[in-house]
């Protein structure tokens, strides 16, 4: 067996340990860089630790600690509350505010699954009041997250943006931030509609009553399997608005406009807005700090700084004239599409991103497709089976069944994600590839 074919066993196996295992596949992945750059190549100690990528570690810190002040502020606390009272108790837009309201969190620098978890409680809990299947408003969560997961300053748009880096398309992170959000809005309302439809049937067989737009008797049957988050009928309580909040609301925003117009480093930014604020009130610094995803965080760097030594080996290069020889770019980019699209089902989609990012990128550099086309193809690809059960938003959806109902929901949202899979990388090459939007 050659060095890369071994190399890349390797990392397939640390994917599939950290799946079925609590064992965080970035720390094995460390382990592993160090192992086989020791063990298996004459590379010196120096030069393996010269792929730990700094870079994408200082703007995953910067990010999250921004986000983690979010959360330790109660800003979340008030942008849900707001989000209630804007449905007026209007069956309609339940799922139209709790879409925004994910994507903003994910906008603004959440983790999907920190965006997912902190935004089911409500969701779910609106759901049951105005008898909305759980798994339709799960998707819905996903989506949104998924939505603007793609910003430059979350994990996902992170990975994403240094591709477009590498393929030289530094100034299209907008666009791929746009047409990701614009794409899952779409499957959010496509998946929304066809599980009501579903719902609706199923209730009508069973001599139910029809929906409407006024709130329902909790009934577990109305919300597709029920939820043990949030078993309340009554509204969340009020956020008071406090002026720490509204300047943590505007500490998002600044960053925003720091990376999307005036195109600054979004870690640095987030460092530099983030101490402002701990300066502010110091008190928030030690639970920030303490509610980072440091597990996310040595996972992404971890896995990326595996494909850094593959780079390094030659692994990289072998694996691209192995796509190469599928045939032309274009068919390249759809056969890596699905490969993603697959892997991201069982693992991390900013670990999956990571490790294919050095293939995704030549592809890009094509200028008969256009990096940005290419980009948001394997983005959309990579995110999309987010909702399976075996990935960590879709695990959080799981966990909100009521166990009686634990088996079908899981198996409603793995054939979700199989249809996902199936379909939207095809989908995604056909719209942004084949028809040249972007």
């Amino acid at each position: 067996m050659s060095l890369a074919a071994a190399s890349f066993l390797i990392l397939v196996a640390a994917f599939l340990v950290g799946a079925v295992t609590n064992i965080n596949a970035g720390l094995i992945a460390i382990v592993a860089t160090f192992g086989v750059g020791l063990l298996l190549t004459d590379l010196d100690t120096d030069t393996i630790v010269g792929v730990f990528p700094a870079d994408l570690f200082f703007i995953l810190v910067g990010a999250t600690l921004l986000f983690s002040i979010v959360r330790v502020t109660g800003t979340i606390d008030m942008l849900a509350a707001w989000a209630e009272r804007l449905t007026a108790g209007r069956r309609t837009l339940v799922p139209v505010i709790m879409f925004a309201l994910t994507a903003l969190l994910a906008t603004a620098g959440a983790f999907t699954p920190a965006a997912v978890a902190i935004v089911a409680p409500v969701a779910l809990a609106l759901g049951r009041r105005f008898g909305i299947s759980t798994l339709a408003m799960g998707l819905v969560i996903v989506q949104g997250a998924n939505a603007g997961a793609f910003s430059p300053v979350n994990p996902f748009g992170v990975v994403a943006n240094e591709m477009l880096d590498a393929a030289g398309a530094a100034d299209g992170s907008l666009q791929l931030y746009l047409y990701c959000f614009a794409f899952n809005a779409f499957l959010a309302v496509v998946g929304y509609a066809a599980v009501q439809a579903w719902t609706v049937r199923r209730r009508a067989k069973r001599g139910g009553p029809a929906a409407d737009d006024h709130p329902v008797v909790d009934d577990p049957g109305l919300s597709g399997g029920g939820t043990a988050v949030a078993t309340r009928a009554e509204p969340v309580a009020a956020a008071e608005v406090t002026p720490m909040r509204l300047t943590v609301l505007g500490g998002v925003a600044a960053l925003l406009l720091l990376t999307l117009v005036l195109d600054l480093d979004v870690g640095v930014s987030a460092l530099v807005i983030s101490l402002a604020l701990i300066a502010l009130r110091p008190s928030i610094q030690k639970p920030a700090i303490e509610g980072l995803p440091w597990s996310a965080v040595l996972l992404v760097t971890g896995i990326v700084m595996y494909v850094g030594l593959l780079k390094e080996i030659g692994a990289i290069d072998a694996l691209g004239n192995a796509i190469e020889g599928a045939g032309a770019s274009s068919t390249a980019t759809l056969a890596t599409s699905y490969v993603v699209g697959v892997l991201s089902a069982f693992a991390s989609t900013t670990g999956t991103l990571g490790a294919i990012s050095p293939v995704v990128v030549p592809l890009a550099a094509d200028p008969a497709l256009g990096a940005i086309s290419v980009i948001t193809t394997i983005a959309i690809a990579s995110s999309v089976v987010d909702v399976s059960p075996m990935s960590t938003s879709g695990a959080l959806l799981l966990a909100s069944a009521e166990p009686k109902n634990e088996k079908p929901f899981f198996r409603m949202l793995l054939i979700w994600a199989i249809a996902m899979i199936a379909v939207v990388p095809g989908l995604a090459w056909l719209v942004f590839v084949q028809l040249g939007i972007g």
